[in-house]
């Protein structure tokens, strides 16, 4: 099944080019000026569900295919993505898979790239702003401090059909969740069992640099005990580089936790 008109005719001679490009973390200004550029000439663009409008506006002129992937809804299968991308490629000369934050970073790019390098197609990577480094921003928090937090890990409870439900969390001094609002909690109560302080700081980011962003703060104990519904997606940030500095005013909506949905 394909969401390309059945009646286009196919290139002549050899395949398009397909641009794997980083969306940053919502806000149309913070993609790279690569990436609006090549957004800018592209014929035909594959974006995720989490891409806006405003993002969408800087290719008007490219046929837009919806591809999103969302946790508990409906939506397009990897193998179809894949598959998609490559007839398009044998369709158009610019290809652009437009992708939420960093296409390297649990973005589903190896699957991608396996594909169009099997078929032969020329791809080139367009980084983007993590939601991670979007968040420290915005929050005013570094996920590093000296004397205090030295090492970051970025990891999710999604995993795939032939791996654990639960894989062992890293032990670094931040923890940054991806994905994290169902599986919050049960991170939080993981890392107490394993000795973090109850008054771990967190920080809980969602719809991270839109305007309707929301950003909590509270402890490792609170989130234990879970968070309220959430409408956008969210990123759990743990550690004692978290804490608030002395002058430092929170940023958030303390009496509002978030979670998703």
């Amino acid at each position: 099944m394909t969401l390309l008109d059945d009646a286009l005719p196919a290139r002549s001679g050899s395949p398009g080019k397909v641009w794997l490009v980083g969306a940053g973390p919502g806000a149309a200004d913070l993609i790279t000026v690569r990436g609006a550029r090549i957004l800018g000439g592209a014929d035909v663009v594959l974006y995720d569900a989490l891409v806006t409008a405003e993002m969408l506006a800087l290719c008007g002129q490219a046929e837009l295919i919806s591809v999103g992937k969302r946790s508990g809804q409906r939506s397009t299968a990897q193998d179809a993505i894949n598959a998609l991308l490559v007839e398009c490629a044998f369709k158009f000369e610019r290809v652009v898979r437009l992708k939420g934050g960093d296409p390297m970073l649990f973005g589903r790019a190896d699957e991608e790239l396996r594909a169009l390098e099997a078929a032969g197609i020329d791809v080139e990577i367009v980084p983007g702003i993590t939601t991670a480094v979007a968040a420290a921003a915005a929050t005013r928090q570094p996920l590093t401090k000296r004397g205090v937090a030295r090492s970051v890990a970025f990891f999710t409870s999604s995993t795939g059909p032939d791996q654990p439900e639960h894989p062992a969390l890293p032990h670094t001094d931040t923890l940054v969740q991806y994905m994290g609002g169902r599986e919050a909690a049960a991170t939080a109560e993981r890392l107490l069992a394993q000795g973090r302080r109850a008054d771990t700081p967190v920080v809980v980011v969602e719809n991270c640099s839109r305007p309707d962003e929301r950003i909590a703060r509270l402890t490792l104990n609170d989130l234990a005990r879970g968070l309220e519904a959430a409408h956008g997606p969210v990123l759990v940030m743990i550690g004692e580089a978290l804490r608030l500095r002395q002058h430092q005013a929170g940023p958030g909506i303390p009496a509002r936790q978030v979670r998703s949905a």
